[in-house]
């Protein structure tokens, strides 16, 4: 008991200082992101935005992570994002949608209209 304190508070200790320099927004499942990424390839890094819905969160506390997928040349990308990570830079919310369920695994099978969320209005 003593002991999963002393972790929970390590973690929350972590989590407040990887949320100083940015921002969290607050999303939800099908919502849209656009999430800047740090990718390394070889000496140089860059920043690479990557642009989906997001299929759901998973976890809690330090350990959450989010999955967006996204279309690319006609082929279904998923991408899954710990929320804490250094190498996600920045999470933009491009639109807020209106789903019925934590998890909308269900438009893996879908494409074209039958795979569209529609918006939410707040």
């Amino acid at each position: 008991m003593i002991m999963s304190n002393i972790i929970k508070q390590i973690e929350q200790e972590e989590m407040a200082r990887l949320t100083q320099a940015k921002e969290i927004p607050d999303f939800r499942t099908g919502d849209t992101l656009r999430v800047h990424c740090r990718i390394t390839e070889g000496a140089k890094t860059r920043i690479q935005a990557f642009e989906g819905v997001c299929l759901g969160r998973q976890g809690a506390g330090y350990n959450e992570m989010f999955i967006v997928r996204k279309i690319s040349s006609g082929e279904g990308v998923e991408r899954g994002f710990p929320l804490y990570s250094p190498l996600v830079e920045k999470i933009e919310v491009v639109r807020k949608g209106r789903v019925r369920r934590a998890k909308i695994y269900y438009l893996r099978e879908r494409s074209g209209k039958s795979a569209r969320i529609t918006e939410r209005k707040d």
